[in-house]
């Protein structure tokens, strides 16, 4: 079997003899799995319903509740879980059945611990083995390499400039910027472009957990540690282990909880809730903050000492409205992205789309731009993104304003009064291609001429000519 560690794994034995139903899970809690048990059918069900869980091991005969109505529940509500059915001697038919209604294995009785160990070790092999293909396709899909960062801007390309000195160290990293301006994906970027490479980043939203399970999620629980710890549980600094943790908003993490973070990154060490067994721990953090530290800092509500520790290196993201040269790459990158995610045929937007995603000024940043191109997507009928499709925030058009043309020419757009109508056409499509991230057909809508006359006059300007034409092809 590959090499997966059991205690990432979450098992749910489901038995309605108490005692048959502690014996499997002692034997398989001795080599390290997480198991939660369930007495009866009906408990089965309510800890599907209210948990997640990786391995099933349930029952064929139970009262009220059978073996094939938990598989059929865990099909549905748990799709990437393996149920391993347990039957006697009399109902192996009925558990070839079950096989064949997505069952991953069946025991029969009596259940010698090995033989338990090593069925589980298999269902382990096959879901550990499709979490690994999904993380893959998923790095695949988000491209969460520098190459997967979208800009044009000089802001930006400051950014990856710094990124890519970062990203080959192992110094600890604090990303700041307002929310939606892409720190998780540049800290997957960091990731991905390290010697960490190879090995897991586990993301945690410290400001979306309550304040007293924020340690749990840290650095785990043993079991007993508090109400309702039912089994020991692994923290995201172990999970991460060798890898990276990324901790975003980092700023809405506790006093207390902030005590024990700089221990674990002064020692690199963490002992988990309820336990006294310090745990050796080898990640790379990288945290994330949209709120101004320092000012918590004269409040008394962050540490200084935690601070410092955290800003080895820096990474400010600027927002939206100062880079609003990145906008026109932005609405393409996600136009195809959501195309291809809700199986839609082809879509572009319009020029006066362009001009009115260009003006406004993305107080939501690149999660509201993200959020208004996957909406327009969705609504469209007749595969043009024109301004009925516009979100409220933009379909006003009392305000808006043509876009600036960028000031990337040396000396400013003066420097073309008085040259010749071709020079001023090369430069208004050379500029157009640059915003639009050298998207050709986004650009000759943008332009008001048709492609074929775009491609033409890049064929001109490659080859020296020149040469203009005065109205265009279609």
């Amino acid at each position: 079997m590959p090499d997966y560690e059991p205690s990432h794994f979450r098992l749910l034995v489901v038995d309605n003899e108490a005692a048959h139903a502690r014996a499997m899970t002692e034997s398989l809690e001795k080599v390290g799995y997480q198991c939660t048990v369930a007495t009866s059918g009906p408990e089965a069900v309510k800890r599907i319903e209210s948990d997640t869980f990786d391995i099933i091991i349930t029952d064929m005969v139970m009262n009220d509740v059978d073996g094939m109505k938990v598989l059929e529940l865990a099909r549905k509500r748990l799709p990437d879980c393996e149920v391993v059915m347990v039957t006697g001697h009399a109902t192996v038919p009925i558990a070839v059945e079950a096989m064949q209604q997505g069952a991953f294995n069946f025991l029969e009785k009596p259940i010698t611990p090995n033989r338990l160990r090593a069925i589980v070790e298999k269902a382990v092999g096959a879901v550990g083995l499709r979490r690994r293909n999904t993380e893959l396709l998923q790095r695949l899909d988000e491209r969460f390499g520098f190459e997967g960062l979208i800009y044009t801007s000089k802001k930006m390309q400051t950014v990856v400039d710094r990124l890519r000195r970062i990203s080959a160290t192992d110094a600890t990293v604090l990303i700041t910027g307002e929310n939606g301006t892409g720190k998780e994906v540049v800290a997957q970027a960091i990731h991905q472009n390290s010697p960490r490479r190879n090995k897991s980043i586990v993301a945690i939203n410290t400001g979306a957990i309550a304040e007293n399970l924020v340690e749990s999620e840290l650095f785990g629980h043993v079991k007993g540690a508090f109400t309702g710890a039912d089994a020991d549980r692994v923290g995201a600094f172990e999970y991460a282990n060798g890898g990276t943790l990324f901790l975003d908003e980092v700023g809405d993490m506790p006093m207390s909880t902030q005590i024990k973070l700089l221990r674990v990154l002064e020692e690199s060490k963490i002992t988990r809730v309820g336990g006294n067994k310090p745990i050796n721990v080898n990640v790379r953090l990288v945290s994330a903050t949209n709120r101004p530290l320092e000012d918590m800092i004269d409040a008394g509500t962050f540490r200084s000492d935690l601070y410092f520790r955290l800003k080895v290196v820096t990474v400010e993201l600027p927002p939206l409205r100062e880079r609003n040269e990145d906008v026109i790459p932005l609405m393409d990158h996600f136009r195809k992205q959501f195309l291809r995610r809700h199986d839609k045929p082809t879509a572009h937007f319009t020029p006066q789309v362009t001009k009115r995603f260009f003006a406004y000024q993305w107080p939501g940043n690149v999660r509201e731009l993200r959020n208004f191109v996957e909406m327009m997507v969705v609504l469209d009928t007749d595969g043009k993104l024109d301004v009925d499709d516009l979100p409220p925030e933009l379909s006003d058009d009392s305000n808006v304003e043509l876009p600036e043309l960028p000031a990337s020419i040396p000396g400013g757009n003066s420097d073309l009064v008085g040259q010749p109508l071709s020079v001023i056409e090369r430069w208004a499509i050379e500029e157009t291609l640059k915003l639009t991230n050298d998207n050709r057909e986004e650009a000759a809508k943008i332009l008001g001429i048709g492609a074929r006359t775009l491609y033409r006059r890049l064929d001109q300007y490659k080859s020296g000519t020149g040469e203009t034409s005065e109205s265009a092809d279609d």
